[in-house]
C-alpha cells in the first residue's frame, strides 16, 4: 500500500468517525459545533480587537462538545455506549463519566448571548457597541456567528475618594495609595468590584470586622471629558452604623471540647479556667492552656484585624488536634466598640490505627509497594503532641535500564514525637500562622539486596520545622545520627570487591552525626502566575564538633573511633532549583537544575557512601540506569565481568532537566524531555580513571533525551517514559555524541539504548 492510499483511508476513517456522531441525534436537531465572534469597527486597534475577540468568545454558552484535530472522541464514546438499562454498570459509566452528551443548537439563545456579548463590552468601557447575530447550518451541523461594533473604549481621568472627616471615610481614603483603580486605564466594572473588595480587606486590618464590600459604590462621571470618565468612590448612605466603626478586643473564651452537633454550650463555674487574657472552659481537662494562648494572635484591648484572626484559626488547624475549629465574633456587653470572641474546636479521637499500601517510586530508580502499619496518640502529654509508631514492610524492584534482579526487601520501625511549638531553653514564637514544631524521631530498618548484601541502619534526630508563610520552610536538625551496619555480604559481592575495591565502602560501618538544615522556598501553588518557582538549599554538618575537639586527622593515622567505628567528618551543600512556565491551564515547561558538593576532611578521608551523590534513572538522567553515570568519564560497566552493575557516587554533582507537559486527552498528559548532568570525585581514584572534576567537566556531561505519558487519576500519576542517550561520557572524547547512531528500526540499537522508566508522580 503506498502513501496516498494510507493517507486516504486516514481521512476516510476520520470523515466516517466524524460522521458517526451525528447520525444518534434526534430528529429534526442539529449538532452545535462552536462559534465565531468578529470584532468590527475602525476606534478600536487590532490589538483592542484580539483581546476582546478572545474574552468575547469565552463568555458564550453552551460550550460546543470537546473535541481534538476535528473529531469529538468524547461524544462519540457517548453514541457508543447507548442508553443503559440499568443505573449503575459499566455502560452507564462509560456514558456519564467518560462520554459527554451533545450540545445541541436548540440550546444555544442567540439574542441571550448577543445581549451578554454586548453588556461584556459595555462592562470594558466600550460604550455604545452593537452586536448582531445569526447562524450557519452545514449537513446537520450548526454554528452561531456573531458581530460586535464597539465603540472608542473610554479611559479613566480621575479617581475621587471621601473627603469629609468621619472615621469611616477618612479609612477609605487612606487605602487609596494601591488603588486598583489607575488614570489613563479603560474602564472595567471588573476593576471596580475588584477595587471594593480591596478596600474592604484593608478596613478589615483596621477594625471594620462589619463592613462588606456592598457598603461601597463606585459612581461614574462620563461628562468630564470625550471618551473619559470619573470614578467617584462613597460609602453608601443606607451602611449600618456598626459597618462604620472600629471595634477591640475584649473577651476570648475557648470551647476546647466542643460537640459539632451541640445547640448550646453547656458551663459550670468548676470548668471556668483564666491564663493570661483567655477564658478556658474544658470540663475533662484535656489540655493545657498554653497551647492556646501560643495559638490564638487576639489579646485583650488589641484592634481587630482580619490578619491576626486568619493567623489564630490557621494555627489551631495546624495544630493537628481539632476535628472542627469554629469562630464567631459578637458585639460585647460593655462600655464601648468591643468584641468577644468566641473559640469552638472539636477534638479528633485522641488514639488511631491506620494501615497503609502505598506504590512508591525511590531515588534509585526502584519501584515498588510498602505496607505501613501506624498507631498515633494525639495530645499525648495534654499539649497537643502527636505521637505516632509505625512498622513497615516493602520490596522495591527496578524496573528502567537493565533489571539485573538485586531487588530490594526493606522491614523496619520508627517513632515520631512532635510538639507544636520549639521545645528549646529560651523562648521562641515565630509570627506566621503555621504552628513550629519540634520533632524527635527514633527508627530501625533492614534492608536486604538480593544476592550481594544487607544493611541494619539505626536513625535518630531532634530537631525544629518551622514555617514563615506558605512559601518558605525552614528544617533545622540540631543532631541526626545515623549508624550503618552490613550483614550476609555475598560471595559474589566479595568478588567483586577484588576486583574494584571502591565497592567494600558500601558495606563498611558507617557513623554519621552533625546538624543538617534546609531552606525551601516555592510559589508553585499560585495558579495565576505564568512564571512560578521551587529551591530546595541544604547543607549538611557531620562530626564537626566531635572531629575538632579530638583533633582527628586521617592524613595523619589519627581516625578517632566511637563503639569502634570512626565517625564521619564532612561539609555536604546541595541546591535544588526548579522553574515552570505555563503557555496555558494545559501546558508548561518545567525545567531543574541541581548542583551539589560534600568535601570529607578531619577523621574522614571520603565522603560515607549514603552521603555521596548519585544519578540517573527515573527521577534523574532517564536515559541512563539509575546510578550507572560517572563519575566523570569513568565506564562502571566496562569493569563488571557479571549481571551485577554497581553503584557509582561522587562528591559533586551537576544535573540539569528540562521537559515540555501538555494535556493530550482527559487523564492522558504528555511529556518530552532532555536530561543531563553527571557527577565527579575530588581526588584521584586508581580503580575510576576519568572520575577526577577537573576545568573540562562539560566535556564529560551525559545528555539524553526522550517521550512519556502520564495518566493523572488524581489520587495518583502513574508516569511512563521512553529515553535514550545522545551522550555517553564514558567513549572516547570526540566519540561522545552519539545523535548519529540513532536508529529506532534497529533491534539492537534499541536493546543497547531504548530505556523504559515506569514511575510515580513527576520526576519534579
Amino acid at each position: 500500500m503506498n502513501k496516498s492510499h494510507l493517507l486516504y483511508f486516514l481521512f476516510l476513517g476520520l470523515f466516517v468517525s466524524s460522521c458517526s456522531n451525528t447520525r444518534f441525534l434526534p430528529e429534526g436537531e442539529l449538532l452545535y459545533i462552536g462559534a465565531k465572534v468578529t470584532v468590527e469597527g475602525k476606534e478600536t486597534s487590532k490589538k483592542e480587537k484580539k483581546a476582546l475577540k478572545t474574552a468575547l468568545k469565552d463568555v458564550l454558552r453552551p460550550k460546543p462538545n470537546s473535541s481534538i484535530l476535528g473529531l469529538r472522541p468524547k461524544l462519540y464514546i457517548y453514541n457508543l455506549a447507548g442508553t443503559p438499562k440499568k443505573e449503575k454498570g459499566w455502560r452507564n459509566w462509560l456514558r456519564t463519566k467518560v462520554g459527554e452528551a451533545p450540545v445541541l443548537y436548540s440550546q444555544v439563545d442567540l439574542e441571550y448571548n448577543k445581549s451578554v456579548l454586548q453588556n461584556f463590552a459595555e462592562n470594558s468601557g466600550y460604550f455604545n457597541t452593537k452586536t448582531a447575530a445569526d447562524s450557519t447550518r452545514h449537513g446537520k451541523k450548526a454554528t452561531a456567528e456573531y458581530i460586535v461594533k464597539p465603540g472608542k473604549q473610554y479611559k479613566i481621568k480621575e479617581v475621587k475618594f471621601p473627603t469629609d472627616s468621619s472615621i469611616i471615610s477618612t479609612a477609605v481614603r487612606n487605602t487609596r495609595r494601591r488603588s486598583l483603580l489607575k488614570k489613563e486605564e479603560g474602564y472595567s466594572l471588573d476593576a471596580i468590584k475588584e477595587e471594593r473588595v480591596r478596600i474592604d480587606a484593608r478596613l478589615k486590618e483596621k477594625g471594620f470586622f462589619y463592613f462588606n464590600p456592598d457598603y461601597l459604590k463606585v459612581q461614574v462621571d462620563t461628562t468630564v471629558a470625550d471618551h473619559q470618565v470619573d470614578l467617584i468612590v462613597k460609602v453608601k448612605d443606607e451602611a449600618p452604623k456598626l459597618a462604620e466603626t472600629p471595634y477591640k478586643i475584649n473577651k476570648i473564651i475557648v470551647y476546647p471540647n466542643y460537640s459539632i452537633g451541640s445547640d448550646s454550650v453547656k458551663t459550670n463555674m468548676d470548668s471556668i479556667k483564666k491564663y493570661n487574657d483567655l477564658t478556658i472552659i474544658d470540663p475533662e481537662n484535656l489540655f493545657k492552656p498554653r497551647i492556646f494562648d501560643r495559638a490564638l494572635y487576639f489579646k485583650k484591648n488589641d484592634l481587630y484585624n482580619r490578619t491576626d484572626h486568619n493567623l489564630s484559626l490557621n494555627r489551631l488547624v495546624n495544630l493537628g488536634t481539632f476535628k472542627f475549629v469554629k469562630n464567631q465574633f459578637r458585639v460585647s456587653d460593655t462600655t464601648g466598640n468591643y468584641l468577644d470572641a468566641y473559640y469552638y474546636l472539636t477534638p479528633l479521637p485522641k488514639k488511631s490505627i491506620r494501615l497503609e499500601v502505598l506504590a512508591k517510586t525511590n531515588s534509585a530508580n526502584y519501584t515498588g509497594t510498602e505496607l505501613n502499619l501506624n498507631w498515633s496518640n494525639r495530645n499525648t502529654f495534654r499539649g497537643a503532641e502527636l505521637l505516632t509508631i509505625s512498622a513497615f514492610g516493602g520490596v522495591e524492584i527496578q524496573v528502567s535500564g537493565q533489571n539485573n534482579g538485586f531487588n530490594v526487601y526493606r522491614v523496619g520501625t520508627e517513632a515520631n514525637l512532635v510538639w507544636p511549638r520549639f521545645v528549646a531553653p529560651f523562648e521562641l514564637n515565630p509570627s506566621s500562622g503555621f504552628v513550629p514544631k519540634t520533632k524527635a524521631t527514633l527508627g530501625y530498618e533492614f534492608q536486604n539486596r538480593t544476592n550481594l548484601y544487607s544493611l541494619q541502619t539505626f536513625k535518630g534526630s531532634f530537631g525544629y520545622l518551622w514555617k514563615e508563610n506558605e512559601r518558605k520552610e525552614h528544617l533545622l536538625n540540631v543532631t541526626e545520627i545515623t549508624y550503618a551496619s552490613p550483614q550476609n555480604v555475598t560471595a559474589l559481592y566479595q568478588e567483586q570487591i577484588l576486583a574494584n575495591e571502591s565497592l567494600g565502602k558500601v558495606i563498611e560501618k558507617q557513623l554519621i552525626f552533625g546538624p543538617t538544615y534546609s531552606y525551601t522556598y516555592t510559589n508553585t501553588l499560585q495558579k495565576r502566575k505564568k512564571n512560578t518557582f521551587y529551591y530546595k538549599g541544604s547543607i549538611d554538618l557531620a562530626g564537626n564538633v566531635a572531629g575538632l575537639v579530638s583533633g582527628a586527622n586521617v592524613q595523619k593515622g589519627d581516625t578517632i573511633k566511637l563503639f569502634d567505628v570512626p565517625f564521619s567528618q564532612f561539609v555536604k551543600i546541595e541546591n535544588d532549583f526548579r522553574h515552570y512556565y505555563k503557555f496555558s491551564p494545559d501546558a508548561q515547561l518545567a525545567s531543574r537544575i541541581i548542583v551539589g558538593a560534600g568535601f570529607a576532611y578531619g577523621n574522614s578521608a571520603e565522603m560515607p557512601f549514603i552521603k555521596q551523590f548519585f544519578i540517573g534513572g527515573t527521577n534523574s538522567l532517564r536515559a541512563f540506569r539509575a546510578r550507572s553515570i560517572g563519575p566523570g568519564s569513568f565506564d562502571g560497566a566496562s569493569t563488571n565481568t557479571t549481571a551485577f552493575l554497581p553503584d557509582q557516587s561522587g562528591d559533586i554533582k551537576f544535573e540539569f532537566n528540562t521537559e515540555y507537559r501538555a494535556k493530550i486527552y482527559g487523564l492522558v498528559k504528555g511529556a518530552l524531555f532532555i536530561d543531563a548532568g553527571n557527577i565527579w570525585l575530588l581526588n584521584e581514584n586508581p580503580d575510576k580513571p576519568g572520575a577526577k572534576f577537573s576545568k573540562k567537566f562539560l566535556n564529560e556531561i551525559a545528555v539524553g533525551a526522550g517521550a512519556g505519558l502520564r495518566f493523572d487519576f488524581s489520587f495518583l500519576i502513574l508516569r511512563t517514559d521512553f529515553a535514550f542517550p545522545i551522550r555517553k561520557p564514558y567513549l572516547p572524547d570526540g566519540d561522545r555524541w552519539v545523535l548519529d547512531q540513532i536508529n529506532f528500526g534497529s533491534g539492537t540499537w534499541r536493546k543497547e539504548n531504548l530505556i523504559f522508566n515506569l514511575a510515580i508522580g513527576y520526576p519534579f
